[in-house]
């Protein structure tokens, strides 16, 4: 018993760790404004390339992405809440 309690001290830590979610998976458009700006540029265009393709149903070109990209950025840089999502960026 003592063996189990041992066992499950790590993996708890690892669930609770301070990890958001967008961190660990793609939350495309979900992706709040305070964890967007904190990741590299590749990771920044995964989000945005997810949030396209669920609103519009297709893969979205690689300009839409980076303008897409550009503008949620800088609406989390300026006018955006750390917890606005990604979405709420006036995008095309």
């Amino acid at each position: 018993m003592k063996r189990l309690a041992l066992a499950t001290i790590p993996i708890a830590a690892l669930l609770f760790s301070a990890c958001s979610p967008s961190e660990v998976v793609n939350t495309g458009g979900d992706t709040k404004c305070k964890d967007f700006t904190a990741q590299d540029e590749k990771k920044q265009n995964d989000e945005v390339s997810k949030m396209l393709k669920d609103k519009n149903g297709t893969d979205p070109t690689n300009m839409e992405i980076s303008a897409t990209r550009l503008s949620a950025l800088t609406y989390c840089q300026t006018i955006g809440k750390e917890d606005t999502k990604i979405s709420e960026a006036p995008h095309g």
